[in-house]
């Protein structure tokens, strides 16, 4: 990959869909649930293929320096932007610790900070977004109870909505995943992302039942008989997702197939931000170096629907469960830098939050 897919209309995709993946890892931990797409069965059986993707990060640096300083500098603007790690603590209550996810199998991803194998160990309580990870017949019952969220069921099919050239890009993209279009035709399209946006490894793992590692840190909690609390329901999650228009989700379905191989480097770049604990640069990372006339009014309906939002939501539900003490929180690490982040939420409720890594 050369310095050029920084420049023009390149980056600007790019911006969207750093955005949009975001939700599409998060909408990809439904995907096992979802067995219309009962082919990736198939591949479970197959070796897995190997991960591709060089972090842009890592590009700019070399190659453009003083823009990725500007960057930094704007990354370092956003309160708690650092770290994934963090200490809740108030007067009275046992020490009790946030740890920031990626809903991924990736094993880098899942070896945890230092200090939070402990924590996880020690902890009386465990919360994660969504305790139905636990139990994913019932969470398959959630999904199809509402099926308006997931599928058009108003007759509507993503051949209805895509142009004749944008359709067979979509078809290719799925045939590569072994995927054939007419078994997810009538999905919504942001669920489509999620299959034509994640590596092939990646989804290879899910394919197998690997976890990810919210849910791993779910499961391993209910194995110890600790109490597992979520602070949504996958028909939320599933909600918040479906209140964006659908024409933004198709628009960002095209370009992330338009880009194919590309798509890599992004997630790539998302797992390098996420390792580093640089969560505060993904957003100036997009903004910063996108050209003028990117979509920033699709961001922000992104931005207040799928994080402020449940952020708000998320912080309002874990306050009670925290109050008790010795409690281990588990969330997209997404949700926890900005002033509208769950950190600051915390403190607002009258926690002390401090980094802990």
């Amino acid at each position: 990959m050369n310095v050029s897919f920084f420049s023009g209309t390149r980056f600007e995709r790019l911006q969207g869909l750093l955005l949009w993946l975001i939700a599409a890892i998060h909408v990809a931990v439904l995907a096992s649930l979802v067995l219309v797409l009962g082919s990736l069965t198939a591949h479970a059986q197959q070796p897995e293929p190997a991960c591709h993707g060089t972090s842009l990060v890592d590009e700019m640096k070399a190659k453009d320096p003083a823009a990725y300083q500007r960057i930094v500098a704007e990354g370092d603007k956003v309160p708690n932007g650092k770290g994934i790690f963090w200490k809740i603590e108030k007067p009275g209550t046992a020490t009790s610790w946030l740890l920031g996810t990626m809903h991924v199998t990736d094993p880098r991803v899942l070896k945890m900070p230092a200090g939070a194998d402990a924590a996880l160990t020690d902890a009386k309580t465990i919360i994660v977004e969504s305790a139905e990870v636990l139990d994913e017949q019932k969470a398959m019952g959630s999904v199809l109870a509402n099926p308006e969220l997931t599928m058009f069921t108003d007759g509507t099919s993503i051949e209805k909505l895509l142009s004749k050239d944008d359709l067979a890009l979509l078809e290719s993209g799925l045939k590569q995943r072994g995927i054939p279009l007419a078994a997810v035709s009538r999905m919504k399209p942001w669920m489509l992302m999620a299959f034509v946006s994640l590596p092939a490894c990646e989804m290879a793992r899910k394919a197998k039942a690997e976890a990810f590692l919210d849910k791993r840190i779910a499961m391993d909690a209910a194995a110890a008989g600790k109490s597992v609390k979520g602070l949504e329901t996958y028909a939320e999650q599933l909600g918040a997702m479906a209140s964006i228009p659908t024409d933004i989700h198709l628009k960002s379905l095209v370009e992330t197939i338009k880009l194919g191989a590309k798509m890599d480097d992004v997630f790539e770049t998302m797992t390098d931000l996420y390792l580093s604990g640089e969560m505060g640069l993904t957003i100036p990372l997009l903004k910063q170096v996108a050209p003028d006339g990117s979509d920033d009014e699709g961001y922000a309906e992104f931005e207040e629907l799928i994080v402020t939002k449940r952020n708000h939501l998320m912080a309002e539900r874990a306050a009670p469960i925290l109050s008790e003490g010795n409690v281990f929180m588990a969330v997209g690490a997404l949700h926890l830098p900005g002033e509208e982040g769950l950190v600051e939420l915390l403190r607002k409720q009258g926690f002390s939050v401090t980094r802990a890594n």
